[in-house]
């Protein structure tokens, strides 16, 4: 993979539901399920070439059988059905997965139409487009490092990855390549919903570990339209409150990052998909499904009203620092009239 370079350091991205240590993520890709039935659609292979190389942004074409049925799945909140059922898909939206479209590295896991085994990047473009069917979904392969485009409308960016290297650095001291440069532009400026995995190694964000920082969460802390996003262990109700996955990043003692902050449910005992990786997508898909409804809302309104709309009271012992704003709420976010 390309780098970018950061004084003598050279942080690296890394697929955040790969950030554990390796023997516990092997044992959390993986779990048995129903073979899927087959259909005509381009390979992982063939949909990676298309994907991969110079400034290559691709329109998916492997999305397989959630594309056509559309069927809310058990491991998705409630509420992704009930925005169905008034219209709202994420249609004239656009999400743009930057992740490894292009990698050797597969593992197995289940959404609910079949095991599959496929790359990091292929597997959050199908959950993102099982939360928002009728949303575009465009493919970024991360190793070009080129920077990202973005496309006529509402724009989403999907980044189940970090950039790490060793901690100590100031974000001012480091070289950004076009493709995080244009990333945190965007996020900077408020023209796209920047949805950024928080991370497994179950510390505040933007916290060294082991010697080494995320820097991509660094560059994004403050920034208007960016979102961090924890996992849960489960999708949270009033009666059955949830947690804090075990190996979820969390919003720390930052103020800038607890008010940028949602949590929401990664049910892996459900999919064989376990990380932070699996719950960027769901609230890109959840800005689509918003900017489907509000279709003149800008990213920075679309952002404030998933923040603003987050639950509390399916929470286990709230607490912001933990938590940040709360679990998104679909329903809630869908709920006004218009949003300002």
């Amino acid at each position: 993979m390309n780098t970018i370079s950061c004084l003598n350091s050279r942080p690296s991205r890394s697929p955040l539901n790969w950030g554990m240590t390796l023997g516990v993520a092997a044992a959390l890709a993986m779990l048995s399920a129903p073979i899927a039935s087959a259909q005509e659609a381009l390979s992982p292979d063939e949909m990676a070439a298309l994907c991969h190389g110079g400034s290559s942004i691709c329109v998916s074409a492997t999305i397989p059988v959630a594309r056509t049925t559309q069927a809310v799945q058990s491991w998705m909140s409630p509420d992704v059905g009930a925005a169905w059922a008034t219209g709202y898909k994420g249609q004239g939206v656009t999400i743009t997965m930057v992740d490894d479209f292009s990698s050797t590295s597969r593992f197995s896991g289940n959404f609910g139409i079949g095991v599959q085994t496929q790359r990091h990047g292929e597997w959050t473009r199908e959950e993102a487009s099982m939360i928002a069917p009728s949303a575009t979904i465009r493919s970024k392969d991360f190793s070009t490092g080129s920077a990202v485009s973005l496309a006529r409308g509402l724009n989403v960016l999907n980044l189940s990855y970090g950039m790490y290297t060793t901690a100590g650095y100031s974000v001012n001291q480091i070289w950004w390549a076009p493709e995080e440069a244009s990333i945190i532009n965007y996020a900077t400026r408020g023209t796209a919903v920047v949805s950024k995995a928080a991370g497994n190694d179950a510390v505040a964000v933007g916290a060294a570990i082991n010697g080494q920082q995320d820097y991509l969460d660094l560059a994004l802390i403050g920034k208007s339209t960016a979102i961090f996003v924890g996992a849960l262990s489960t999708n949270g109700t009033t009666a059955n409150k949830a947690q804090l996955a075990w190996y979820s990043d969390y919003a720390g003692t930052n103020t800038q990052v607890q008010s940028h902050f949602l949590v929401v449910g990664v049910e892996g005992d459900k999919t064989g998909l376990y990380g932070t990786s699996f719950a960027a997508p769901i609230i890109s898909g959840y800005a689509a499904i918003i900017g489907s409804k509000f279709t003149k809302a800008t990213p920075v309104q679309i952002t404030n009203d998933l923040l603003n709309t987050a639950r509390t009271d399916t929470l286990a012992n709230y607490d912001p620092s933990i938590y940040g704003k709360g679990e998104a709420s679909l329903s809630r976010a869908l709920a006004p009239v218009a949003i300002h």
